[in-house]
């Protein structure tokens, strides 16, 4: 029985897939896919958020994400305010909550945060009025990434339910590999982590995923095969013997994505390592979507702030 789409987000905040229910991911990816065609117009701009302010808090390195966030925002025609930790007080000792506190006398309507602390856009959202998104807190959850992956994957199977989802990589750190896992679970589908057992989460048994040890049982019938870098900054120490021994055992490489399905998509929600988790052949092959991905990532975000945005006007309207 499909899911039918919910009529509307429950709260002002977009802080996590673990408490989304499956017809408000429903309506963000209907939402995304009617928001798609903009990028093809000659002139991708809508007025849907004129008038109203984001802030891109990233307290965090970021490329796509953040670059996504600001593209969504400028074809929304919203007015956006960029602040990066390295330029700002927070390098003076400023807290998060006096950051905050700031930024909310200039009245903005939505504040994109990503932080390294586990649960920052959580307390943030306590404390402001605004609509807090999360772009990303420590190793707890990437929502916008989980929906943008899971959006690629419904625009070329139909749906979700169903498939067979391979994440593979240092899951153990991985804020993208918990959201997938969240999302895909509500959705249907069966996911499977891979990682040498340092890299796997202790709680994995409970995120409702199959734990495999090595890449080729996993990739058995596999509908699509998520690779996720090293993330070194995490870690005190590499916990596998070395890099290249990581690659001959754990890599995608084009012998080992042909023991999935034989039209698996490729996926990496980037940075990529190429020739550590990677092979640059599959990373540019035929089967990967690992561009397409950012292009569908602008849809998601658009449908974030605009469904969000649909929510502040209704309580404006009532207040």
């Amino acid at each position: 029985m499909p899911i039918e789409a919910a009529e509307a987000l429950a709260g002002k905040d977009l802080l996590g897939i673990a408490h989304l229910e499956a017809g408000e991911i429903q309506l963000l990816l209907d939402t995304a896919e009617q928001l798609l065609e903009i990028a093809r117009r000659p002139i991708k701009k809508v007025p849907t958020l004129r008038g109203m302010t984001v802030v891109n808090l990233f307290m965090e390195a970021s490329t796509r994400t953040r670059f996504s966030f600001e593209v969504a925002e400028k074809r929304l025609s919203a007015d956006t305010l960029n602040f990066s930790a390295s330029t700002s007080s927070v390098t003076k000792g400023e807290t998060l909550f006096d950051t905050a506190r700031n930024l909310m006398a200039m009245a903005p309507d939505f504040i994109v945060i990503r932080h390294p602390r586990t649960g920052a856009p959580h307390r943030l959202a306590r404390e402001v009025s605004a609509s807090v998104i999360n772009a990303g807190d420590g190793s707890n959850e990437h929502p916008t990434q989980a929906l943008l992956d899971a959006f690629t994957m419904r625009r070329h199977f139909g749906e979700l339910k169903g498939l067979k989802v391979v994440i593979a990589g240092d899951i153990r750190h991985s804020r993208v590999a918990r959201s997938n896992a969240f999302l895909l679970g509500k959705m249907g589908a069966e996911v499977r982590f891979v990682a040498p057992p340092s890299l796997l989460p202790v709680e994995v048994e409970s995120l409702g995923v199959k734990p495999y040890y090595r890449l080729e049982p996993a990739l058995e019938e596999a509908d699509v095969v998520m690779m996720l870098r090293i993330q070194l900054e995490r870690q005190k120490k590499i916990n596998f013997p070395s890099m290249r021994e990581y690659f001959d055992f754990f890599a995608l490489t084009p012998e080992r994505l042909s023991m999935a399905r034989e039209n698996a998509l490729v996926m990496h929600p980037g940075p990529m390592n190429r020739g550590v988790e990677i092979d640059s052949e599959v990373a540019d092959g035929d089967q990967s979507v690992i561009l397409e991905q950012v292009t569908n990532g602008v849809a998601i975000r658009m449908a974030i702030l605009y469904q969000l945005a649909g929510g502040r006007r209704d309580a404006h309207a009532h207040s």
